[in-house]
């Protein structure tokens, strides 16, 4: 998949969860959870695992258990209980690696892999507790508006660092500007959450454009579409509170 196909995904991604977080707490919940599975299907092709199967499953269960872990908790520490849910996957990452039958080839990579999978699909979870506090969904929709306009303007070619510095500039202008018109939400809230959406987008650009089966593979070209929103979660939280959202 070309690299402007897949930065258009990444924007098209974005929109998609600016949109649910505006519509209400039910539909943020189903596109985390749509998210977590794209990743969790994308991953082991990204990777290279050897053992895909169960590197999908452990992702799976702990994306979908950190996601209603978060949805289901009272209060304002809606993060609480993702420790938990981050032990019970490092657990099964090695259990999966324990019930193989193939010799188990390459297992540090697996391990390594399935561990470092799972913690990127919790992230998810911060999207949904964000949008518990007070002013947080007008956050969440300008940081994710801010990563699709990041991710489109990605889509052009640019030679050198400076394409990614104008990546990360265009994010912080279009977290400012969704601030501008949104009441609930200071500017300075929205070009933090711009600058955090526009250093993922340009980060995820220069990890993965030059990856080879990011081009090949249709799956691992999935994983790093949703890569840079999936992560996005657990970020746009902590800028939540340092802003005080």
């Amino acid at each position: 998949m070309l690299t402007s196909t897949r930065a258009v995904g990444t924007a098209v991604a974005a929109v998609a969860l600016a949109a649910a977080a505006f519509a209400g707490a039910i539909p943020l919940l189903v596109a985390s959870a749509v998210l977590v599975a794209l990743l969790a299907y994308g991953w082991p092709a990204l990777l290279d695992l050897p053992a895909p199967g169960g590197t999908r499953t452990v992702m799976l269960l702990a994306g979908f258990g950190a996601v209603a872990g978060v949805h289901l908790t009272k209060g304002e520490q809606a993060l609480r209980n993702l420790p938990l849910v981050l032990a019970m996957a490092v657990l099964l990452a090695f259990v999966n690696e324990m019930i193989r039958h193939d010799g188990r080839p390459r297992l540090v990579d697996s391990v390594t892999g399935t561990v470092t999978g799972t913690v990127i699909a919790v992230a998810t979870s911060g999207w949904l507790a964000t949008v518990r506090s007070d002013g947080g969904v007008a956050l969440v929709v300008a940081c994710a508006a801010a990563l699709a306009v990041a991710a489109a303007f990605s889509a052009l070619s640019f030679r050198g660092w400076w394409g990614e510095g104008l990546t990360v500039l265009v994010g912080v202008v279009g977290g400012g500007a969704v601030a501008a018109v949104m009441p609930d939400l200071p500017a300075v809230d929205g070009v933090w959450a711009g600058l955090v959406a526009g250093l993922l987008v340009a980060a995820a650009h220069l990890l993965l454009g030059r990856m080879r089966v990011v081009r090949e593979s249709r799956a691992a070209a999935l994983a790093a579409i949703v890569l840079p929103v999936a992560l996005g979660g657990s970020l746009v939280y902590v800028v939540g509170r340092i802003v005080g959202v």
